[in-house]
């Protein structure tokens, strides 16, 4: 009989059902559907996909960038469908560190339709669902420093700061940008998972 913590383990890919949405894992077959989301500029403005520099105007080099750009070999890259089956987004978790019980969940853009609705915390609420009933004891969140309404967004989910990682990868357009570095330990997550299941609610 097992005693003490349950090693972390890396979570399968598979669909998680909530109230309002599904994840569901997509392969790169689903970057046109993908596009047509968040293939827009102002998905781009605050910092994803590398920023300004980083968006894609077309179907074909979206496709071309996407494959290159989510972790499909390494982490487990979800589609965000809404009740209708519509595609609105996407998020990933990867970073998998299983000694260490960390992993990272980001790679998040929404169709900006949906921003500032119930899509974006019922996601988290299960992906990090997903990550802490696997073991993990520390959950990652990042944003480019100057993405204000990326940090707000993770701020107000019930992350932590933890501070800024300066130089810490290179934008689209070949400058450096600071990473704002948040986290969401298992003995925060019962006071997190009660608070986004009041914003689902």
């Amino acid at each position: 009989m097992q005693t003490g913590p349950v090693p972390a383990t890396i979570p399968p890919p598979r669909t998680l059902r909530g109230r309002r949405l599904r994840l569901e894992p997509i392969t790169p077959a689903d970057l046109p559907e993908l596009f047509a989301a968040i293939g827009h500029p102002e998905v781009f403005e605050g910092g994803y996909g590398g920023g300004p520099a980083g968006y894609r105007d077309t179907v074909e080099a979206f496709v071309e960038w996407g494959r290159g750009y989510y972790r499909w070999d390494d982490g487990n890259v979800y589609g965000v469908r809404i009740g209708d089956g519509r595609l609105v987004g996407t998020t990933t978790l990867a970073d998998f560190d299983l000694p260490r019980e960390s992993a990272h969940l980001g790679w998040t853009a929404y169709a900006p339709d949906v921003w500032g609705s119930t899509v974006n915390p019922e996601a988290k609420l299960l992906l990090l669902t997903e990550a802490f009933d696997h073991g993990f004891g520390r959950v990652k969140l990042q944003a480019d420093a100057l993405n204000t309404r990326s940090r707000a967004a993770i701020v107000k989910l019930g992350a932590t700061f933890e501070g800024v990682v300066r130089r810490e990868g290179m934008r689209a357009d070949g400058t450096w940008r600071d990473a704002a570095i948040h986290s969401i330990l298992i003995d925060e997550w019962p006071a997190v998972r009660e608070r986004l299941l009041a914003r689902v609610g």
